[in-house]
């Protein structure tokens, strides 16, 4: 997968997590806590998402590389570079 795939990726489980989140503005450089209503558990649901698609496994002190879309985005792509995208 590229890394505007893997954007894609993260922004389908964010829209599904957060429906009523307005994304179209969202800052990659910026924590998306900062940007949107997100709490533990929505965290939580965004890495059992990437589990439960692409059985991605991230441990649990990986998480702090998940903050932002950039961060996010380059954490993801060694371990999605083989995956096919469903994007």
């Amino acid at each position: 997968m590229t890394s505007e795939q893997i954007r894609q990726v993260i922004i389908d489980i964010l829209e599904r997590i957060a429906p009523d989140e307005d994304l179209t503005n969202l800052d990659d450089s910026v924590p998306f806590r900062e940007q949107m209503e997100l709490d533990s558990m929505d965290f939580l649901d965004i890495v059992m998402e990437l589990r439960k698609q692409y059985r991605v496994q991230i441990p649990e002190e990986d998480y702090g590389n998940l903050g932002t879309m950039d961060s996010t985005v380059t954490y993801l792509e060694p371990l999605l570079k083989d995956v096919e995208s469903t994007v």
